[in-house]
């Protein structure tokens, strides 16, 4: 979108963006309304639900997570991933992925098994994500209230609380990069700035002749001898 080519060159801040992504997306309800309002008579009522239902979700979403500063949850949550996806290049596609492929798709199978098989995969599964989002924020702010043994996440192992063992797997497997340059990978940030350290180099200055220089300098020279022998005979000649 607009905005988020405005922000991807700097122009804009995400405190800025956010604002006006979340205007456009109430923009666009009110197209899906219109075009509700222009559907034949026998499908007007489902289709002008369906429009209301995308403009009120939106909206809902608005007041949630807008007008109080402390409620602004996605701002910090797009610059946690955006930090993530800067350090892990691989860490945009699995997001992509794990969001709107595979999390869909389960949520999707467990709702055909029936709402009990959903509402008992899914309930504890959320329970156990409050509960770690809970103690990360506890970590960083008040760790003294916590046990001793929740005060980090060293009792996991590592692959559980950090994506450094994905990376080297990740790195690992994409080996062959040295001849098929992927850009995502670590050697490919390497050369990156390697190629930038060549450019911020400083660059020598390159001297183009000069026809009035030149003719200078050779006035100058033949010049030269003369003030050496006035020098050597000691004659005064600040009057000239």
């Amino acid at each position: 979108s607009p905005v988020s080519f405005l922000l991807g060159i700097g122009v804009i801040s995400i405190e800025r963006s956010y604002p006006l992504t979340l205007g456009a997306n109430i923009g666009t309800t009110t197209t899906a309304i219109l075009a509700a309002l222009a559907s034949p008579g026998s499908t007007l009522k489902y289709s002008l639900q369906i429009a209301l239902c995308h403009f009120f979700f939106n909206v809902s979403g608005i007041i949630l997570f807008y007008p109080l500063p402390f409620t602004r949850l996605p701002i910090r949550m797009a610059k946690t991933l955006g930090n993530t996806t800067a350090k892990y290049r691989w860490f945009a596609i699995f997001y992509l992925l794990v969001c709107f492929f595979l999390l869909p798709l389960f949520v999707f199978g467990l709702s055909l098994a029936g709402w009990p098989v959903l509402l008992g995969v899914c309930l504890p599964m959320f329970a156990l994500f409050v509960a770690v989002i809970v103690i990360n924020i506890m970590q960083k702010r008040r760790p003294h209230s916590l046990p001793e043994k929740l005060q980090n996440w060293d009792f996991l192992p590592v692959w559980m609380h950090s994506l450094e063992p994905w990376d080297n797997i990740i790195m690992a497997s994409l080996a062959f990069c040295g001849k098929h340059c992927c850009g995502f990978c670590k050697c490919c940030k390497v050369n990156a700035e390697q190629e930038g350290a060549k450019d911020k180099q400083p660059k020598t200055m390159e001297v183009y002749e000069n026809a009035i220089a030149m003719a200078d300098e050779e006035r100058g020279g033949r010049r030269a001898p003369a003030a050496a022998c006035v020098e050597k005979t000691g004659t005064n000649n600040t009057a000239l």
